[in-house]
């Protein structure tokens, strides 16, 4: 009798195990391809732009082949695919233009949006042309829009999303730092690097809190970016190319595969 009851308490631990790691195994099959398709929306981070390979077809938005999410596309196989996401594109972009594939039966939606409505190109541009004290003024203009103005677009963006995916799991991705700090790099000095590596860290968290709010899972590219920062000597990022300026300061293809798709896999 004893021993009995032995043989079935180790057999129901046993049973248990199972039950939980084929359990673990669904969900961590779940997370990696979720029912239903998949949309990327966004701006120029997600459409790829920087990493080459464009998509005749994307035009302007300059999708890329290369872009995050294209190599998830072909990596999971999600029942579908739509890539919307634009070069360019604010948080009024994507309401107006991008958000038509999303449904009920869709699984997956990723998104970025947020650099350009604080003003990216141009806290860039005068950074790279003035002097520190113009850049780090600027850079505060553009923190105080992060505070006060583009909390409310990303909400309502982000409530567009939950009424037209109800279903969906939905990855809002953050922005790298730009710079790796204390280093000899040539180009922008080290009071305008820290600045604009803080002015990202303020606009991710900024990013971050809404997409809590929302129930959305914040996809942070700092982490994956760690390490390959322009002035880091294996950078993922352009830094300013006077031959094509509209791909200074986005991903290269390696950022796109190495910086942002696993942070999209981290969180999908």
């Amino acid at each position: 009798m004893r021993r009995s009851r032995l043989v079935v308490f180790a057999s129901s631990l046993l049973l248990a195990a199972v039950t939980a790691l084929t359990g673990a195994t669904a969900a961590h099959a779940s997370r990696l391809a979720p029912n239903g398709g998949y949309v990327a929306l966004g701006d120029s981070y997600s459409s790829g732009v920087g990493a080459g390979s464009y998509v005749s077809s994307s035009g302007s938005c300059k999708r890329s082949s290369k872009a995050f999410p294209y190599l998830w596309n072909a990596a999971h196989s999600p029942s579908s695919f739509a890539f919307t996401a634009c070069s360019g594109a604010r948080t009024g972009d994507v309401l107006a233009g991008q958000l038509g594939p999303l449904n009920a039966s869709t699984g997956l939606v990723s998104v970025t949006v947020g650099g350009n409505d604080a003003g990216f190109a141009d806290v860039m541009t005068t950074c790279v042309t003035s002097s520190d004290s113009t850049c780090v003024a600027r850079i505060d203009t553009a923190r105080a829009y992060v505070d006060a103005t583009l909390p409310g677009k990303l909400d309502s963006v982000y409530s567009a999303i939950r009424s037209k995916a109800p279903n969906a799991r939905v990855v809002v991705l953050g922005y790298p730092r730009f710079y790796r700090l204390g280093t000899a790099c040539l180009g922008l000095s080290e009071t305008k690097r820290a600045a604009i590596n803080k002015a990202a860290d303020h606009l991710d968290a900024a990013i971050a809190r809404r997409a809590a709010a929302h129930g959305f899972v914040f996809g942070d590219v700092r982490t994956s970016f760690a390490g390959h920062e322009i002035c880091s000597g294996g950078s993922w990022l352009h830094s300013v190319n006077w031959l094509n300026i509209g791909e200074s300061y986005h991903p290269t293809a390696s950022g796109q595969s190495g910086g942002y798709l696993p942070a999209l896999g981290g969180a999908a």
